[in-house]
């Protein structure tokens, strides 16, 4: 999936795309306490990721539309300013830290204890994300579903 439509401005998410997210919030936030928590994680995710740089943004905005797609029951938040995703509970399953921020060659895609990845003594939880090719796609998704299995 390439990281801009033909819809999609150089800045990231199309105007229409936004509207929609802007949208959703406003929806959750009327449906009471929860939604409003929800609402208010999704606006912070969504301001994190449009101060990031072109490349690092283009990553960011892949990784949201794939987690919130594969696992919507994840609730969107920041965590140390970076775009997170949680569980019910309030804890931290993965995240994603833009190369920028820590003056890095590349993103990761992180994953925390709440994430259900645990393969015998030893198992990956960051992972280098240089480009979002349909092969990275699969993967993320792949990931994402066992994180929270």
């Amino acid at each position: 999936m390439p990281a801009k439509s033909a819809k999609t401005s150089s800045a990231g998410f199309s105007a229409e795309e936004l509207a929609a997210m802007k949208g959703r919030a406003a929806e959750l936030r009327a449906e009471g306490k929860q939604g409003a928590k929800k609402a208010d994680g999704l606006a912070a995710l969504l301001e994190s990721i449009a101060k990031m740089n072109q490349q690092d943004r283009a990553l960011a905005e892949r990784v949201h539309v794939t987690v919130t797609a594969t696992a919507p029951e994840l609730l969107p938040k920041t965590w140390y300013g970076m775009p997170a995703y949680s569980n019910a509970d309030g804890k931290v399953v993965l995240y994603f830290k833009n190369a920028a921020k820590f003056k890095q060659r590349y993103s990761t895609l992180g994953f925390e204890e709440a994430a259900n990845l645990d393969d015998g003594d030893i198992w990956p939880v960051d992972y280098a994300l240089v480009d979002w090719t349909p092969a990275v796609a699969k993967k993320v998704v792949e990931l994402v579903r066992a994180a929270v299995s």
